[in-house]
């Protein structure tokens, strides 16, 4: 029985990265050495990195004055270093899930944060508008896509200050206007590769402005200065990211992976709408996630939540069940996601509320 991957991350690569990278494994570049036994280096593997950089400034129209860094820590140390480089005096946040509040709590080591909209007061079921954004802030963060609640702004936001944004599962999903940002970054156990890498998108001229020292580790500088080869890098992750790259180039390019995922999105949110056993759980239609697409049982069929998943698994439905925070399932849609995994899923929905009538 074919297996549908569904899990919000690490979660599901295309199969161009995961068989280039086996061979990798066993002879990389043909060297006769396997990828994770050769320097990080070497000419071979200077190229990987020097492509997977020209790849995503190319895939995402990267303008001049930007670089593109590869680092280890996951998005996690990003909450972290943002405020550490960029954090002067005050820094306002947006609120959005439980990776937002985690950003917010790291950043108030540094200074003052302002947390200009919020949307926990409803479990983080949409995203906030018309708030303020503080003129004097040293920059503005946000959550572009929440993979626990399964909400997402799919629109480059206007900021009076630098905008920094967490990427890390909606990155290469849809264009996106990089001018507008000052720092975007991303763990890429979702959209780019294994667990491992984390990729830092860097507007040059935002560094330098901060009053503290910062250790060598933590200076974007440092990394932007060695090509992120200051000290060993994850170079598994990297070689995967690339070839992520080059399938995601075959595939058309960024702006034709958003109409596919659009498509994919649509098709599973139309048959939560018409199936009478589920609900979304995101209210408003423009808030919702295409990447992580998160439903419950409907009124009056809430005791079928464990069958429907189990039913559901035994129809090779894999990674469905929801967070904790959330209950239900979540179907998560990245870019390497098919169609046809999609359908799948649709038809065991359908088939299980015939069961149920």
């Amino acid at each position: 029985m074919k297996k549908h991957n569904f899990y919000a991350g690490p979660s599901i690569l295309p199969d161009y990265t995961i068989e280039n990278t086996i061979e990798a494994l066993k002879d990389f570049a043909g060297m006769g050495l396997s990828l994770l036994e050769i320097s990080h280096r070497s000419k071979q593997f200077v190229a990987v990195v020097d492509e997977a950089v020209a790849l995503f400034k190319e895939l995402l129209q990267i303008p001049e004055g930007y670089s593109v860094i590869f680092l280890g820590g996951g998005a996690s140390l990003q909450f972290c270093m943002i405020p550490y480089n960029l954090l002067g005096k005050k820094a306002a946040y947006l609120n959005t899930g439980e990776w937002a509040t985690k950003a917010i709590k790291e950043a108030k080591m540094f200074g003052e944060v302002s947390v200009v909209g919020s949307s926990e007061d409803k479990n983080f079921n949409y995203i906030p508008r018309g708030y303020e954004i503080p003129a004097d802030a040293d920059y503005f963060h946000i959550t572009t896509n929440n993979t626990i609640y399964g909400t997402e702004i799919l629109e480059d936001l206007d900021s009076p200050v630098p905008l920094v944004a967490d990427m890390s599962s909606d990155i290469f999903s849809r264009p996106i206007d990089i001018s507008k940002y000052a720092i975007i970054y991303g763990g890429a156990q979702k959209n780019l590769a294994p667990a491992g890498v984390t990729f830092v998108i860097i507007k040059n001229d935002i560094l330098g402005k901060v009053e503290r020292s910062i250790p060598t580790m933590l200076k974007y500088s440092t990394h932007i200065s060695k090509e992120s080869m200051f000290n060993t890098p994850p170079v598994l992750p990297i070689f995967a990211a690339l070839q992520t790259l080059k399938w995601l180039k075959n595939m058309g390019g960024v702006a034709e992976m958003e109409k596919i995922n659009i498509r994919k999105a649509s098709l599973l949110y139309d048959e939560i709408e018409r199936n009478s056993l589920f609900k979304a759980t995101i209210p408003a239609k423009e808030d919702r996630s295409r990447m992580n697409v998160c439903f419950v049982m409907n009124e009056g069929f809430e005791q079928f939540e464990k069958e429907f998943n189990d039913f559901a698994t035994e129809h090779g439905m894999i990674g469905l069940k929801g967070h904790r925070s959330v209950g239900g399932f979540r179907a998560s849609l990245y870019n390497a996601m098919p169609y046809e995994s999609v359908e799948a899923l649709v038809a065991v929905m359908q088939k299980f509320e015939n069961l149920k009538k």
